[in-house]
């Protein structure tokens, strides 16, 4: 103990006595400090990644909202103030349960009718459609996904207005099918982009859904069937925006309506 104190004195007297030494020391010092800071940092940055997601899942969700809305960008501050005209709302949340593997598959979301979840709203996320909602209880919802043989969503070409009905086959859990594609459609390529349509009463026009990566030909009818290939990886999903169109009811009150006068 005695030579370990003389020891230690005796490299103090030398550090302070010789600049050599003691920018060495010092350089040491800083090098195991900073280490230690960066550790430290790294293991802060992992913890907040949880909320850092959500708070960028948040302000997707704002931005989409005046995309849908046609919002001038000028005007981001005011757009919780004009929510009494906006057509489309949008809710953040997150895939908690996904099922893939079964011809009718399902999701659980962890918002429900608590957040403003109701059925039949569209279900999106950042590179295109996840389904649309099924059920929901206070805090929780199911969504009807696209690959269910169930599913049915209108859909057409980017680069054109021909429309078909997107389903699923039950095959192939990176592709659906769009049928009663009518031939006059001819100019179809593989590649071209399949979206939303604008007949669509759940998703705004335009959301991305795939693209045309093989083409039927029907010879007994008019029409094409035509295998998309998706956007999304609906094996792995995480943060997604739930569609609330505030016109929908409107628009099927006014289309119910005028059916009954035919």
């Amino acid at each position: 103990m005695l030579f370990l104190l003389l020891l230690g004195i005796s490299l103090s007297l030398t550090i302070q006595a010789h600049s050599f030494h003691k920018s060495k020391v010092i350089s040491s010092a800083n090098f195991l400090s900073g280490g230690v800071y960066s550790q430290l940092n790294s293991i802060d940055e992992y913890f907040s990644l949880r909320s850092k997601n959500e708070e960028l899942a948040t302000e997707n969700a704002r931005l989409k909202s005046v995309l849908f809305n046609r919002i001038d960008s000028l005007d981001l501050d005011k757009i919780d103030t004009i929510r009494g005209i906006k057509k489309i709302d949008v809710i953040v949340s997150k895939v908690i349960h996904n099922t893939y593997n079964s011809p009718e598959n399902y999701l659980t979301l962890n918002s429900g009718s608590n957040d403003g979840v109701a059925v039949d709203m569209g279900v999106i996320n950042d590179l295109g459609i996840v389904g649309i909602i099924e059920k929901t209880s206070p805090r929780y919802s199911t969504v009807l996904s696209v690959l269910n043989i169930k599913s049915k969503i209108n859909a057409k070409f980017k680069k054109s207005n021909h429309f078909g009905s997107l389903e699923w086959n039950g095959k192939n859990t990176g592709y659906v099918q769009l049928i009663d594609v009518p031939r006059l459609a001819s100019t179809i390529r593989k590649g071209d982009t399949v979206v939303t349509g604008a007949q669509s009463r759940i998703f705004p026009e335009n959301i991305n859904i795939g693209t045309v990566y093989k083409i039927y030909i029907d010879d007994k009818t008019n029409y094409y069937t035509i295998d998309v290939k998706l956007f999304n990886d609906m094996t792995n999903l995480g943060h997604v925006y739930i569609i609330k169109n505030n016109e929908r009811e409107e628009l099927l009150q006014l289309e119910n309506d005028t059916k009954k006068n035919e």
